[in-house]
């Protein structure tokens, strides 16, 4: 180990937890290295799948410290690497005597230097580069100080005389690869009982009829909220009335009833092979069914009855409904995590978790998890990924930042964001510049919802189509993750008035909608997720740079590739109600500083502009055209 060199600033690291990335994506990886006074160093990785056998990869400078290397993409669980970085010594001699050369200084014994540094090589270093090495006296005993040239230019030599002994190494860094659909997802939230026709329940049946119609829209799951029996005592009614009224389906959060709990299906819905035939007829769509993780009861759900010691009790032996203020929950019960019987608690919970696996669900996406205990979920994590390393969570914690990031550190794949309620420039670009920050991206992966049951956020209720639009189109290219919750389709947008709560909510009622009814963006929301698809850089964590732009209402950034390809330039007007132009700056990576001409194709609809330099125009029209997703076409190099 050198001590002289230092390593540190490695990307992906998330510290003592494990970073993530995206099996069949190449990784670029990426450290800080540097010694002391001008001696050159070089810097090199070793890396490999699972545990296989170990490789190398040559890093290049990146910037001033700066060196990186691309990965190859792998398909296992699991990828390793660390970089090692030792003196450079005969890389110094050169550079040295380059120096000399230039200002008429080279003596003869500078020159020879170079040739005994050679000579000691073929004492210290492994057998396998010997034919190098002197491959490398002949070249400098036939050339001499004139060889330089070549020698320099040779990396594939230089390289081989790098070997690992007497380097500094890092820390070994192992990242957790992850299915696709953990890393890169549209997803499209509905309420399985709101699909029957002329008023009726709906069932998974009729899901199954509207598979192919979400299949046109690009996205590519579809979360559902619990499906299971729902409770009746505190029921709540219509817009979270009580009592409810006989006929009110109740809440799908509220848990339980004599026809079971978290393991079973609600009857209204049909059966669980029911349910395990939509399963399958979504992947015939190329879909997957997210499903809902509650975990809380009814006061009717047997856990109740059969295991009131898991539930906290008041000194006259009630239990205190769930709250998360300010919202109260009348109509379920929370678990106690430390009850005494935690263990029995904790395993019932889990095999929850395996019995829907077993079903054939690979995505869950968590209630409140920020409402339970860390290690609870770190030791379900452990569990189940131990046991199903392809099954994927998603955190809806709207918390603090750091507790919903430490819970991503813990195991949760995906997590809610606070960009729902982010609107102005200055605060979509501080968030983001935070959530695409290293320290950040190596293991948080944020899901961009435009709206949720629960909210329906003021710029959705009162900026009409083109708010919807816009949000859209934020949502789908800030992030490889979003998702959208039925009706947003429709721009439904009716609230209880000072609130963010739909009007007449799914959450306490079926829900018929004409999902066809003019005005939608359905055709925009498909072009979306196709151009999602067939741009490689919106499917990147961590790549979002934002870019110069003169006009506050206009917000532009950059998705950067990471296999050579050109960046992706996005242009959006997040004012809803007025036209805006502005002269934006584009990626740096499109070269464009000589002032040369080149096209650029506006994916949204297929348009070519002819644009000239650094600096373009742009005129963006609320609900006309809200924004452009731009592509570098060609460089016009004769004009």
């Amino acid at each position: 180990m050198n001590e002289d060199i230092v390593i540190d600033r490695i990307f992906p690291d998330a510290g003592i937890y494990r970073p993530r990335w995206m099996k069949g994506l190449p990784l670029k990886i990426r450290c800080r290295s540097y010694a002391h006074g001008t001696e050159r160093i070089f810097v090199n990785a070793r890396w490999r799948r699972g545990k296989g056998r170990w490789q190398s990869a040559v890093t290049y400078p990146a910037g001033e410290d700066i060196y990186e290397c691309l990965l190859p993409a792998v398909s296992s669980n699991e990828l390793e690497f660390y970089f090692y970085s030792g003196f450079d010594r005969f890389g110094s001699w050169i550079q040295r005597i380059r120096k000399w050369k230039e200002s008429g200084e080279a003596s003869d014994q500078d020159i020879q230097t170079g040739r005994s540094i050679l000579s000691g090589m073929i004492k210290s270093e492994p057998a396998r580069i010997l034919p190098v090495v002197r491959k490398m006296i002949r070249l400098f005993d036939s050339k001499g100080i004139e060889g330089l040239e070549d020698l320099e230019n040779n990396n594939r030599i230089l390289n081989s005389l790098r070997s690992q002994r007497g380097c500094s190494l890092s820390r070994r860094i192992k990242v957790d690869l992850v299915p696709e659909y953990g890393y890169f997802s549209s997803w499209y939230e509905m309420f399985p009982r709101s699909q029957g026709k002329d008023g009726r329940h709906g069932t998974f049946r009729d899901v199954q009829e509207r598979l192919q119609e979400i299949s046109s829209m690009g996205f590519d799951t579809i979360y559902f909220p619990p499906i299971h029996p729902i409770g009746l005592t505190n029921r709540r009614g219509k817009n979270g009335i009580m009592p409810a009224r006989s006929d009110d389906p109740g809440s799908p959060w509220a848990i339980g009833n004599e026809n079971g709990g978290h393991k079973s299906v609600n009857p209204d819905l049909g059966t669980l092979d029911d349910f395990k035939s939509l399963l399958r007829r979504a992947e015939e769509h190329g879909m997957r069914i997210a499903l809902d993780l509650a975990f809380q009861c009814s006061p009717d759900h047997p856990y109740v009855k059969d295991h009131p010691e898991w539930f906290e009790r008041r000194p006259d032996g009630s239990v205190r409904y769930a709250e998360n203020p300010p919202k109260k929950y009348t109509d379920i019960y929370p678990f106690d995590f430390f009850t005494a019987e935690w263990r029995d608690l904790w395993n019932e919970l889990k095999s929850i978790v395996d019995f829907w696996i077993s079903a054939g669900v690979k995505i869950f996406r968590v209630d409140n998890p920020h409402t339970k205990p860390f290690s609870f979920w770190k030791w379900l994590m452990e569990s189940v990924h131990r046991e199903h390393p392809d099954v994927v969570f998603l955190s809806e914690a709207f918390t603090r930042s750091d507790v919903m990031y430490h819970l991503s550190e813990l195991g949760f794949q995906m997590s809610y964001t606070y960009f729902t309620w982010k609107n102005y420039r200055h605060e979509i670009e501080s968030y983001f510049t935070e959530l695409n920050s290293p320290e950040i991206s190596s293991f948080f992966r944020p899901m961009l919802f435009t709206n949720t049951p629960d909210i329906l956020t003021p710029i959705l209720q009162n900026g009409g189509r083109a708010a919807f639009m816009l949000r859209a189109l934020l949502a789908s290219t800030l992030s490889p993750l979003w998702g959208i919750y039925s009706g947003f389709e429709i721009c439904e947008n009716e609230a209880v008035q000072g609130t963010e709560e739909y009007m007449d909510s799914e959450k306490f009622e079926l829900k018929h909608r004409d999902l066809e009814r003019p005005g939608n963006i359905r055709e925009f929301i498909s072009t979306l997720n196709r151009t999602r698809r067939e741009l490689k850089p919106l499917q990147i964590h961590g790549n979002v740079g934002f870019l110069e732009c003169g006009n506050q209402n206009i917000i532009a950034y950059s998705r950067k590739g990471i296999s050579g390809e050109p960046s992706v330039m996005v242009v959006v007007n997040i004012n809803p109600f007025e036209t805006h132009e502005a002269m934006v700056r584009v990626p740096e990576d499109w070269n464009a500083s000589d002032g040369k001409t080149y096209t650029v194709r506006d994916h949204l609809d297929g348009s070519l502009y002819a644009w000239k330099g650094e600096f373009n125009y742009v005129k963006l029209i609320p609900a006309y055209r809200p924004g452009h997703i731009l592509t570098l076409e060609e460089l016009d190099a004769g004009r």
